[in-house]
């Protein structure tokens, strides 16, 4: 399992971004029932503080990645969208880890415990 973080922590760094960030792409991307996310959804699902995420989603938002916009029903709430640069990372690193993953098919085993 290690060799395999190992290798997503690479791959997602030779694409100029860190493991976290990459984290809260896939959560935006992979959030139940709409294409966005608030800080608060993020936070709770990265179990990070919200000022973390907020620096996490600044990050993200100066790479060009995210975009913050107002909720049009309530202009409390702010939406995390993925930016297409974004979706165009996701897309290559979901290809390079599936490559990863068929490579490794086989290496981990089960043990019987009958």
């Amino acid at each position: 399992m290690r060799r395999y973080e190992r290798f997503s922590e690479n791959a997602v760094q030779a694409e100029g971004i860190t493991p976290l960030q990459y984290l809260l792409l896939l959560h935006i991307k992979g959030f139940p029932g709409r294409e966005w996310a608030t800080v608060g959804d993020l936070a709770e699902r990265l179990q990070a503080k919200q000022h973390g995420v907020v620096a996490l989603v600044t990050r993200c938002e100066a790479g060009e990645l995210v975009v913050r916009r107002t909720n049009a029903e309530d202009r409390r709430r702010v939406e995390v969208h993925l930016l297409p640069k974004g979706e165009a990372l996701l897309t290559r690193l979901a290809a390079v880890h599936r490559a990863e993953l068929r490579a490794l098919q086989g290496v981990f085993t089960i043990p019987n415990l009958a």
